[in-house]
C-alpha cells in the first residue's frame, strides 16, 4: 500500500479528525469527561455493584445499576465500552443509566482486558462469558438488550455471532444497539488501530461480525437490531455501518439502520444521558417503556 492510501485509510479510521465540534485532541478530551460526568451521575442515583467479577481475571469485572423500583417485569441492558480496544474502561460506561433507572431498567457496564494487556481473541471471549455471567446472575429479567458504541458495537456484534453450544446456556438477547461501529477487521490492520492489537489476518477474519452473519443468523434470529451511525463518522466508518446493515438485512434479520442527523462519532453515544435524545427514546420504545 503506498504512503499517501495507508494515510487517508489512517484519516478515515481517525474518528476525532471528523468532528465539526472542535479539534480532535479536543473532541476526545470533552469525551472522557461527559463519559466519566454521566456515570458519576449515575452512580448517584442508582444502587450499584460495583467490580462484580464474571471470571478469574483482573479485569473480569462489571458494574451494575440498579434502579430504586422494585418490578417484577425487570429490563436488563449491557453496555459495552468502546475506545479501539486500547482505551476507557467500565469505569466511565455507567452514564446511559441516567434515563433508564427512572424506567425501572438495570444497566450492565461491562470491563474487558483491552490491548497491549488483552487481544482480541481475549476481549470477545470475556465479553461472551459477561453474558452468560449476568444470565446466570439475574435469572428473572424479562427482556436482555445490548448496546455497544465504537469497539464496543464491535464487540456486541461478536456476542450476537456466539455459538452458545460451547457455553452452559443460550442467552435470549432481544435487542441490540450497534452504535458507530466497525463489523470488518480487515482494513484496520495496516493502521495506526492495530499496533497494540497485533492482529493477523487471521484473528481478523475471524473476529469480524461481517464473516459471522450465518452464525448470528442461527444465534440471533430473533433479535431486534439497531445499526446506528453519526452523520458526521467518517466514509468509511459509515460504510462499515452501512454494509453490515445490508448484509444482516440481506439474511432475513430484523434489522433497521439509523442515521443519527447533528452527531458525530463522539456524541453518538454521549447523548444517551438524555432521556429525550433519538436513540434512548427508541430503546424505551423496543421495551415497551416509552
Amino acid at each position: 500500500m503506498s504512503f499517501s492510501l495507508l494515510q487517508e485509510l489512517e484519516r478515515q479510521y481517525s474518528p476525532s479528525r471528523w468532528s465539526p465540534r472542535m479539534s480532535a485532541d479536543d473532541v476526545i478530551k470533552a469525551h472522557v469527561k461527559a463519559l466519566k460526568e454521566g456515570t458519576e451521575r449515575a452512580r448517584g442515583m442508582a444502587q450499584t455493584l460495583l467490580n462484580v467479577p464474571y471470571g478469574e481475571g483482573d479485569g473480569e469485572k462489571l458494574d451494575v445499576y440498579i434502579p430504586n423500583i422494585n418490578s417484577l417485569d425487570v429490563h436488563l441492558v449491557v453496555y459495552i465500552h468502546g475506545g479501539y480496544w486500547q482505551f476507557l474502561s467500565k469505569e466511565e460506561s455507567g452514564f446511559m443509566a441516567v434515563p433508564l433507572i427512572d424506567k425501572g431498567v438495570v444497566v450492565v457496564a461491562v470491563g474487558y482486558d483491552i490491548a497491549p494487556k488483552g487481544n482480541m481473541d481475549l476481549m470477545v471471549s470475556q465479553v461472551r462469558r459477561s453474558i452468560v455471567s449476568v444470565v446466570q446472575q439475574y435469572s428473572h429479567i424479562s427482556g436482555l438488550y445490548l448496546c455497544g458504541h465504537s469497539a464496543g458495537a464491535h464487540l456486541a456484534a461478536m456476542v450476537l455471532s456466539t455459538d452458545w453450544s460451547q457455553y452452559s446456556i443460550t442467552p435470549q438477547i432481544k435487542g441490540a444497539f450497534l452504535v458507530s461501529g466497525i463489523y470488518d477487521l480487515l482494513p484496520i490492520l495496516s493502521t495506526y488501530v492495530n499496533e497494540p492489537l497485533k492482529m493477523t489476518e487471521e484473528v481478523a477474519v475471524r473476529n469480524s461480525p461481517s464473516k459471522l452473519v450465518p452464525q448470528l443468523k442461527l444465534s440471533s434470529c430473533s433479535c431486534q437490531i439497531v445499526v446506528a451511525v453519526a452523520e458526521n463518522d467518517s466514509p468509511e466508518f459509515r460504510k462499515q455501518s452501512e454494509e453490515f446493515y445490508k448484509t444482516l438485512e440481506a439474511s432475513g434479520l430484523n434489522v433497521t439502520m439509523e442515521d443519527v442527523a447533528n452527531t458525530d462519532h463522539f456524541s453518538i453515544i454521549e447523548k444517551l444521558v438524555d432521556g429525550e435524545y433519538h436513540l434512548t427514546k427508541l430503546l424505551l420504545k423496543m421495551m415497551g417503556k416509552s
